[in-house]
């Protein structure tokens, strides 16, 4: 089974990536952007075949390493 986590900045959470970003893309033209969030996806390849234990088990990853749940959400995406 493979795992899709998608790891943002929660709202409200300064993002100087995001804001560097829209202040090179404005720099290049772009002037319609607004505001930019930036954040990280990671791909797994898990040997579990159970949807509701593989779901159960990124989660912990990510509550134990893949996320700083402190200022970052994630979102787990599964497929077969």
């Amino acid at each position: 089974m493979k795992a899709r986590v998608q790891v943002m900045l929660k709202t409200g959470v300064l993002d100087p990536q995001g804001e560097a970003v829209r202040h090179a893309l404005g720099a290049l033209g772009f002037e319609g952007v607004q505001a930019v969030r930036q954040g990280k996806v990671i791909e797994l390849d898990l040997a579990e075949t159970d949807r509701d234990r593989a779901e159960a088990e990124v989660r912990a990853m990510c509550e134990k390493l893949l996320a700083n749940t402190v200022i970052e959400r994630y979102a787990v995406e599964l497929e077969d």
